[in-house]
């Protein structure tokens, strides 16, 4: 493996990071009180990656087993304990653990512990997540096609 073709070109440097305080308010907001910050969009990393920070409350909360064809997902817990399923098992988790699957990985999560938890995903390409996490809440009101039709157009394959 080498290093990718240049993307900047330019002679010396630019300024152009960006910083975000930890005191952000989430970019959303689900109806049960779990959060999601949009630290990295695609749209920001020219597609290579996604970071988000994934906030739990106590109640049980996460999606069954599932699988992406065009992007891998990981995940490092920063606080409480999550529930992760690596395509075999379920792992308990602590802050500090990481977990990576590939594209094609049957994977889910779940805060299962009646405590508050917090973590990072990672996705890579940077798919456009937003709309999908976004897109989630109107489910329910969906027909079973456009429901089908809204999991293919976020690359997102239920185990059944």
């Amino acid at each position: 493996m080498s290093y990718p073709p240049p993307y900047y070109l330019g002679p010396a440097g630019e300024i152009s990071a960006t910083y975000r305080p930890a005191d952000t308010p989430p970019e959303f907001t689900y109806a049960n009180g779990n959060t999601v910050h949009y630290l990295a969009k695609g749209t920001t990393t020219h597609g290579q990656f996604g970071l988000y920070r994934w906030e739990m409350g106590p109640q049980p909360s996460g999606p069954d087993p599932h699988y992406h064809r065009s992007i891998s997902e990981s995940f490092y817990i920063l606080s409480g304990s999550v529930r992760i399923y690596d395509g075999k098992e379920w792992i308990t988790t602590r802050p500090g653990d990481w977990v990576h699957v590939p594209e094609g990985g049957v994977h889910a999560f779940r805060n299962e512990s009646g405590e508050p938890a917090s973590m990072l995903l990672h996705f890579s390409p940077g798919a456009p997540r937003e709309a999908y996490f976004e897109g989630l809440p109107a489910l329910g009101g969906l027909t079973p096609l456009e429901r089908d039709e809204f999991m293919l157009a976020h690359d997102t394959f239920w185990i059944e």
